[in-house]
């Protein structure tokens, strides 16, 4: 059995639809499963059984045995949202737990860190474990995920093979439900289809030109990828950046969608909220190095690539994956 916990959402959806196809089909998906609109990320999928967030432990107690590997991609990701204890509670200590129970049971580890980490990239986006400590993310949500890794790694005890992935810019299938969450890629198919035309933040910096602030877009049938390749790798733990490793420009982003949808691109800018200037990151990209020396050598969806499936065989028609 494998676990997946956030198995309804965006990417703990993806995963366990990748894991489908590879013929795992002993899948426990855990999550809070009061959200029918999140649900339908599970339709037609197979699966186990379902097992509520707040149930896990007691579900691990009894079942222990049972389970090969557990995929922790369940979190707390609202970065608008600043009660810091709601994000201690679901990504902290939740993920504590977790990394606990995988100790006693001896059960392997891939959790979800964030990119957000590493807030206005001021010490670079290398995933150095030395620098973790360092970091200055922007929002409790980064700080929670930061203060998880700086916890996983200060443990004297750990799983026997565990890993940290600091997910960059994440698009894909199934994000439906994320409204002002979802990718920019969504965003940008919904502007398209209703005004005919996509509106992109102003830059309020010299060195950038309108809409050429760039971002590390990942789509999430690589990032699954990856998530098998360490489920079957189970060496060389730690944590890891995983992104592309190529930054790329929301103007090019947004050109990708117009040309997937076959439209004319017509990009207007608007001011960036006055309020998240000063919080607004203008580049960031994954330095890759370190997950490629431990033998992952896959290409990655070029952002043109990555559009073009997401937005034909996904949102024209509406489809989950």
């Amino acid at each position: 059995m494998i676990i997946v916990t956030g198995a309804a959402g965006f990417i703990g959806s993806c995963l366990i639809a990748r894991l489908n196809e590879l013929n795992f089909n002993y899948i426990i998906a855990v999550d809070d499963f009061s959200f029918p609109e999140k649900n339908k990320n599970l339709e037609g999928k197979k699966i186990m059984e379902r097992v509520e967030r707040t149930s896990l432990a007691n579900w691990l107690d009894k079942n222990y045995r049972e389970v090969e590997f557990c995929f922790h991609i369940g979190a707390r990701t609202d970065t608008t949202e600043f009660n810091k204890a709601i994000f201690d509670e679901l990504n902290v200590e939740y993920s504590k737990m977790l990394w606990n129970k995988c100790i006693d049971y001896q059960i392997p580890l891939v959790y979800a860190s964030s990119a957000a980490t590493y807030g206005l990239g001021e010490l670079g986006y290398d995933d150095n474990e030395a620098l973790i400590p360092q970091l200055k993310p922007l929002n409790p949500y980064g700080d929670s995920k930061n203060d998880f890794d700086i916890w996983a790694l200060n443990q004297a005890k750990k799983p026997f093979f565990w890993a940290g992935l600091k997910f960059f810019n994440v698009y894909g299938p199934n994000e439906y439900h994320k409204s002002r969450m979802a990718s920019v890629i969504w965003h940008a198919f919904r502007q398209i289809n209703e005004t005919g035309s996509l509106r992109l933040f102003k830059s309020h910096r010299p060195d950038y030109a309108d809409g050429q602030q760039m971002r590390d877009f990942i789509y999430v049938k690589d990032l699954v990828s990856v998530c098998v390749f360490l489920m079957e790798h189970r060496k060389n733990s730690g944590i890891y950046n995983l992104g592309t490793g190529i930054a790329r420009s929301f103007n090019d982003l947004g050109k990708s969608t117009f040309v997937a949808m076959g439209k004319g691109v017509n990009i207007n800018y608007i001011d960036t909220p006055a309020d998240i200037r000063d919080k607004y990151q203008y580049f960031t990209e994954a330095n890759m190095n370190k997950l490629k020396s431990i033998g992952y050598d896959k290409p990655f969806y070029s952002l043109e690539e990555g559009v073009k499936d997401y937005v034909q065989n996904y949102l024209i028609a509406a489809k989950y994956w």
